[in-house]
């Protein structure tokens, strides 16, 4: 089903931009080369995902800077689907694929990255995840996640109300403001934050790209069985989200953190 609207990368989350005629897998294609120059990826690194999604930021991590990368899903359709694909690449030699629980994971690893994984967390969790995360990285290691945020005068009200994409789309996801986030990291962790970039902006393009791509496919979308109860929901979920992030409701960031030995 994703595969009809998602570009080749199989990335589910905010492409980024260069240029306002870019195609949706040159934005995603860019956003993972900043996420890897955020990261100050090298070959000699060894990153902890958490999140794997379809395997676009391993693979892309592997194949362009040499980097090992170990990723961890909960999804078993994700999981094999990744095993299969990194074997297909022949590169199971850089990247180990784990199906587990991010709060189970051990060792320690020189870069941590998290792409639009922390809306599922859930705000009771929030100082977990964090706290998880600074036991994962080295004493100069750094982190870069990609989050969905809500404006801080929204935030309290939001997170204990159910809204559409609650209800039907992502049950017990919540998105997280900036202030809670710093809070969590400071009251949880010994990450600093390093750098905030809002990237909002992009997702409206991107979901918009999504739904352009969704509706050109319609005849496929249809004879995979999905009736037109579920595609007019799938219209107002990519439509309501897109508006969310043109009215600046919502936004979305690249959030960069350091361990207190970084020292650039």
């Amino acid at each position: 089903f994703f595969s009809l609207f998602l570009d080749s990368t199989m990335m589910y989350s905010s492409a980024v931009f260069k240029n306002p005629q870019d195609s949706l897998y040159q934005g995603s294609m860019h956003k993972l080369e900043m996420i890897c120059q955020g990261l100050e990826l090298n070959a000699q690194d060894h990153v902890i995902e958490i999140g794997s999604g379809w395997g676009g930021f391993a693979i892309y991590a592997a194949q362009n800077f040499g980097c090992m990368v170990t990723t961890t899903t909960i999804s078993k359709q994700q999981y094999l689907f990744v095993k299969q694909k990194i074997k297909d690449l022949k590169l199971t030699h850089k990247i180990k694929v784990l199906l587990s629980d991010y709060r189970h994971l051990k060792g320690q690893y020189s870069k941590l990255v998290s792409i639009e994984m922390l809306e599922a967390v859930g705000y009771q969790y929030y100082d977990t995840y964090f706290k998880v995360c600074s036991h994962l990285l080295k004493p100069d290691g750094i982190a870069f996640i990609q989050t969905i945020t809500i404006a801080d005068q929204r935030y309290e009200k939001a997170k204990h109300s159910v809204d559409f994409i609650q209800r039907y789309i992502f049950p017990g996801s919540c998105i997280p403001s900036l202030t809670a986030l710093q809070n969590s990291i400071t009251e949880s962790s010994d990450l600093k934050i390093y750098q905030v970039r809002d990237i909002g902006d992009h997702y409206a393009r991107t979901l918009a790209l999504w739904r352009i791509a969704f509706f050109k496919r319609l005849s496929e979308v249809k004879a995979l069985g999905f009736d037109d109860v579920f595609i007019r929901m799938w219209h107002f979920y990519l439509a309501y989200c897109e508006g969310g992030f043109k009215e600046k409701a919502i936004s979305d960031i690249h959030l960069k953190l350091i361990k207190p030995d970084y020292r650039g």
